[in-house]
């Protein structure tokens, strides 16, 4: 493997690994430029958690932000945060010293959170468009649909769905030998990359992947894609030109985060299936920008389209500045 200088890089001979381990590559033909490719990974960790901590205090220590819209958002900056701290340490390890060598279980521990953070998220984007649905279609049965104990059961629901239809994975994995290579050419263990090196019939693994992610990416879109058909109806009918901008605004941030989010994924699902013909070290690159880039740009994106939230930080920071000022003097 060729290392940048001074980069310490452990071995990736899988003769050399114990068969209970892996090896994480990083992105290969790119090695070189695994200690430049660093910096914007930490740029994205660090937004991510200043950017995601900075909602869920804002929204915290509102009153007026105990809404269902901004719980959602809730939801959906505590999923980021724990994806982000899924794949982000081993990731920054692997390109800073090529410490890709992973156990078995670590590696399957960490191919379960990843994907079941990322259902999870789906989830939640799906209750988000259905919240804006109600608002702008059934605006006077908004507090009667949307109480407290709904969301809170919209939120189970989200951990739970991930985590049962993520949970036969690994134990179909553990059925298969590996008997080629633990090498894998991937920077975190995505469920596909893993199966690929087996050397056993892994149609059932392929085949439940597939299901599970056209039940999930498939559902949930379709499902996004009906509720804002609806809300687009509902909007024509409004007489006011005012009153369309509004109810649209309304559901801005919510699209950027949907397009944010989905296209890598879309993107990455099918490039594994039907792109043999993408180069590897690209559709890793896409892979780490459907980890990485979301959970970085949804505060970015809901502090800048959402009023109530953008006004509250520029309330505190106005607040420290003053403090700062007075204190200096």
């Amino acid at each position: 493997m060729s290392n940048t200088p001074g980069q310490i890089t452990e071995s990736p001979n899988h003769t050399d690994l114990d068969p209970s381990t892996f090896f994480l590559l990083g992105i290969p033909g790119l090695e070189q430029f695994h200690m430049w490719l660093s910096i914007p990974v930490c740029c994205l960790g660090t937004a991510t958690l200043v950017g995601n901590i900075t909602i869920l205090v804002v929204v915290a220590t509102e009153p007026a932000l105990h809404k269902p819209v901004y719980l959602f958002l809730c939801m959906l900056s505590t999923i980021d945060l724990a994806a982000s701290f899924s794949t982000a340490p081993k990731l920054l390890a692997i390109l800073w010293c090529g410490a890709g060598r992973i156990s078995a279980s670590a590696c399957l521990a960490q191919m379960f959170f990843i994907h079941a953070f990322c259902m999870m998220e789906s989830t939640v984007l799906l209750a988000m468009a259905f919240d804006r649905y109600v608002a702008i279609c059934h605006p006077l049965r908004y507090s009667a649909i949307l109480t407290g104990t709904t969301i809170a059961r919209i939120g189970v629901a989200a951990m739970v769905r991930g985590s049962l239809l993520m949970l036969p994975c690994p134990f179909l994995i553990r059925r298969l030998s590996f008997c080629h290579s633990h090498v894998i050419p991937h920077t975190y263990c995505e469920h596909m990359a893993v199966v690929k090196l087996a050397c056993g019939d892994t149609r059932p693994n392929r085949g439940y992947g597939l299901t599970v992610a056209l039940l999930v990416i498939g559902a949930d879109l379709f499902c996004i894609s009906l509720s804002y058909a609806l809300i687009a109806q509902a909007v024509l009918r409004l007489s006011s030109q005012e009153a369309r901008s509004k109810a649209l605004g309304t559901c801005g941030s919510h699209v950027c985060v949907i397009l944010i989010s989905y296209t890598p994924a879309l993107f990455s699902f099918f490039t594994h299936r039907f792109g043999h013909h993408v180069p590897v070290h690209i559709h890793i690159l896409l892979a780490n920008v459907y980890l990485l880039f979301p959970p970085a740009l949804n505060p970015v994106v809901y502090g800048v389209k959402t009023k109530e939230i953008r006004e509250r930080v520029t309330k505190v920071l106005q607040k420290r500045q003053w403090t700062g000022f007075k204190t200096s003097k």
